[in-house]
């Protein structure tokens, strides 16, 4: 048994949170083990400037930490696990998936209890998500949305200092970092799908430390895993990154998986939603069957519009 065990995390406060929480979780697990969390700088840390959607990279917030992992330098990654590619690097697994947060967005407004419909029309509001946008478009073509960057404190730090209406972030964030008393209301799933993976912990190693695999077990939650496997089937099939508007939720209930799944138009103007329900060993077929299901609906024609900008750009 290894007497250190090395997480690779990002530097944000949620990150860091992140793997504070697997730490802990580890250290409960393992008697007479030292665990140590090394922090790795991604590339997408590094650009703040851009819209997530123009940098135009899958492994944005993780090839650094990956190829810590290739190289040796730590034992096991932690991530968002909506930040994971659905293709790993070779050599790479996603080892366990942490029980799920609430998987919803969150408004913060001006005034405690003000929703997506009553905010003010033409109100402005930031996120820098094209699944928000897109969504939230749809709903609210009124509303003028400009882009936000940043990990949560410093979003909701720059809310705080504009003249903007309001910001959406994901419930887990904010609630992990105890910053709900800037939550003005609480988007329900039917309005607005979280993010595939959304409220979730994905812990990557390299395939052959069955030493970690092992350990890593007493922390794994086998129903978020498949439903996060089947959220990430479909991603996969749909070929989306954060340059698509893409929105899924899949949850475990007594009678099967249930997948609920959209794509939409940049302007929001266009929207493909589809729901389905099976037996949870079948988590990836359910997931790639919708994807198909909604490619054939047209979602097909939104994506390879979206491609086809994106290239000639």
């Amino acid at each position: 048994m290894k007497n250190i065990i090395v997480i690779g995390s990002r530097g944000s406060e949620l990150a860091l949170w992140q793997a504070k929480f697997i730490k802990r979780e580890i250290e409960k697990a393992v008697k007479n083990v030292k665990v140590e969390i090394k922090i790795i700088k991604t590339k997408g840390d590094k650009i703040l400037n851009v819209a997530l959607s123009k940098i135009g990279d899958k492994s944005l917030f993780t090839k650094e930490l990956e190829t810590a992992l290739l190289n040796g330098e730590i034992d096991l990654a932690v991530h968002s696990l909506k930040d994971l590619q659905t293709q790993l690097p070779k050599g790479l697994k996603l080892a366990a998936v942490t029980k799920r947060h609430p998987v919803e967005d969150v408004l913060i407004a001006r005034k405690k209890g003000t929703t997506l419909w009553t905010l003010k029309e033409n109100a402005v509001v930031a996120t820098g998500s094209l699944r928000r946008k897109s969504q939230i478009m749809h709903l609210r073509p009124d509303l003028k949305l400009i882009e936000l960057r940043g990990n949560v404190p410093t979003r909701i730090e720059k809310f705080l200092m504009s003249d903007w209406d309001g910001i959406i972030l994901a419930r887990a964030g904010v609630e992990r970092l105890k910053l709900s008393k800037y939550i003005s209301s609480i988007i329900d799933k039917n309005e607005i799908l979280p993010a595939v993976g959304q409220g979730a912990l994905g812990i990557e190693i390299l395939e052959k430390n069955e030493e970690i695999n092992l350990i890593l077990g007493s922390i794994h939650d086998e129903d978020t895993y498949l439903a996060v496997l089947a959220e990430r089937s479909l991603l996969r099939t749909l070929e989306g990154g954060c340059q698509v508007p893409i929105g899924a939720f899949a949850e475990i209930k007594s009678n099967g998986l249930y997948l609920d799944a959209m794509v939409g138009s940049l302007d929001g103007t266009i929207t493909f939603r589809k729901k389905t329900r099976g037996k949870k060993k079948d988590a990836e077929k359910i997931g790639k069957n919708l994807a198909g299901d909604l490619l054939k609906a047209g979602a097909k024609k939104i994506l390879n519009d979206i491609y086809l900008n994106v290239r000639l750009k």
